[in-house]
């Protein structure tokens, strides 16, 4: 009997891609799948800073009550977006393989340098000095503003299209962005293009990502009916296990610092040789902002191991 399923799916073009993506490969497992959108409080308030909506949780809550009312059979979300702890009785059934984690510059071309020149040349950002950056996560200011003092962090808010459109509009000097997200936007839109502006890759080990980023996180009730097991073990078959154990890694090291997104906190985590997980973390918040890497096999000991050194040097 073939399985149908309702996918809920926030209606941003980004979120949509993502979407049609995990209902693609679902479709190739033999399920008949339609999405459906559903607006959050993310989506509604778009000009307004996140600590001023609510946040953490801004573009999940919707999704996820729809999911617990049964309106949807499961919700796809960017795992960046969720908070540490699903609610009972909802659960993340697959992480599909992770994209790029890390974040990129799109840059006017104008105020582009290449690095190796002007006064902030020391630094990994090519953007001339003074430039105004634009984004609404306090960990990417934190990043710019250890890296880059003499920049100016303007708020910016709004989906991928509006924010480069403000961009090309001569609002600000650069925006940042993250590329997994333009990845996919340039799989799906043929008329998506970023050819105008000038990308520049940030290194994810000194431009910490937020954890999680670059992942998707594909969330279905627990299994307390046939139907909902049927739906879970469908689900299941696209989880990836690689990206399940950095991700757990990253996710834990959140929890415990009790990061969201009004927090300048970042967690990077990869994997190295003979089953060895890498991670680098960085932390801001009063004085300077606060760097750790370690090594290891075990996703949940990396992330205390970490964790102890961060907020070890929070409280010095």
């Amino acid at each position: 009997m073939t399985l149908h399923l309702t996918l809920g799916t926030r209606g941003s073009k980004l979120a949509l891609a993502q979407s049609g993506m995990v209902a693609d490969r679902l479709r190739k497992l033999g399920a008949e799948v339609e999405l459906q959108r559903i607006s959050t409080r993310g989506d509604q308030q778009r000009d307004l800073a996140f600590q001023q909506i609510g946040a953490p949780g801004v573009f999940v809550r919707e999704l996820e009550a729809a999911l617990e009312r049964g309106d949807v059979d499961l919700v796809v979300h960017s795992f960046k977006d969720l908070p540490s702890v699903s609610p009972a009785g909802l659960e993340v059934a697959a992480i599909p393989g992770r994209r790029d984690a890390a974040d990129l510059l799109m840059i006017r071309p104008e105020a582009h340098v290449e690095i190796g020149t002007g006064e902030g040349s020391s630094s990994s950002l090519p953007l001339a000095d003074g430039a105004t950056v634009g984004t609404a996560s306090a960990r990417r200011a934190a990043l710019l503003g250890d890296l880059r003092p003499d920049l100016e962090v303007a708020h910016l808010r709004g989906n991928v299209p509006t924010r480069l459109d403000k961009l090309r509009s001569g609002d600000y000097d650069a925006i940042v962005l993250a590329a997994a997200g333009l990845d996919r936007l340039g799989d799906t839109l043929e008329d998506f293009t970023t050819d105008d502006l000038v990308s520049h890759r940030l290194d994810p080990a000194v431009f910490t990502p937020a954890p999680s980023q670059g992942a998707l996180a594909i969330q279905v009730r627990v299994p307390v009916s046939e139907a909902d097991r049927r739906i879970f073990d469908h689900v299941k078959r696209i989880d990836d296990d690689d990206a399940r154990r950095v991700v757990q890694a990253e996710r834990r090291l959140q929890a415990l610092i009790e990061g969201g997104c009004q927090t300048a906190f970042g967690a990077w985590c990869r994997p190295g040789g003979g089953g060895q997980l890498i991670m680098d973390a960085a932390l801001g918040g009063r004085g300077p902002l606060r760097r750790t890497s370690g090594a290891g096999p075990e996703p949940l000991e990396l992330a205390e191991r970490l964790s102890a050194e961060l907020l070890a040097g929070a409280s010095a």
